[in-house]
């Protein structure tokens, strides 16, 4: 787990080398120039020399591409829970209950007395 650590800074110094590369480079003129409409040769300017930030910034955005690959096969996590590796919560212990009596072998079924009935609450006086 340290070393996708690690791969993620590296990753995230050549995401920022690379922003700043290509913001040091200078443009090759507007978009006219560069399709035909001022005095350009060919369609993206005259062919220059490949100079040292043209070379950095080939550089940088292969290990860019790379790297963001290499990141997404490290942080598959795969058929494994988020919570894989941590105890789960304790059990909650069962209600302790007296121990009943047997019940009677009983041949009659017990007297039942009809419920109690209460009178309705009495009206206040108006």
């Amino acid at each position: 787990m340290v070393v996708y650590y690690l791969f993620s800074t590296f990753y995230v110094l050549v995401c920022v080398m690379l922003l700043l590369v290509i913001l040091l480079q200078q443009g090759k003129g507007d978009m006219a120039a560069a399709f035909g409409g001022g005095s350009s040769q060919s369609a993206f300017g005259a062919r220059a020399g490949a100079t040292v930030l043209s070379k950095a910034t080939a550089i940088l955005a292969v290990l860019f591409m790379v790297g963001a690959m290499i990141l997404s096969v490290m942080g598959q996590r795969g058929p494994g829970s988020v919570l894989s590796g941590t105890p789960g919560p304790k059990p909650a212990p069962a209600p302790i209950t007296a121990p009943s009596a047997p019940a009677p072998a009983a041949t009659t079924p017990p007297a039942t007395t009809p419920p109690a009935t209460t009178p309705p609450p009495a009206q206040p006086p108006r």
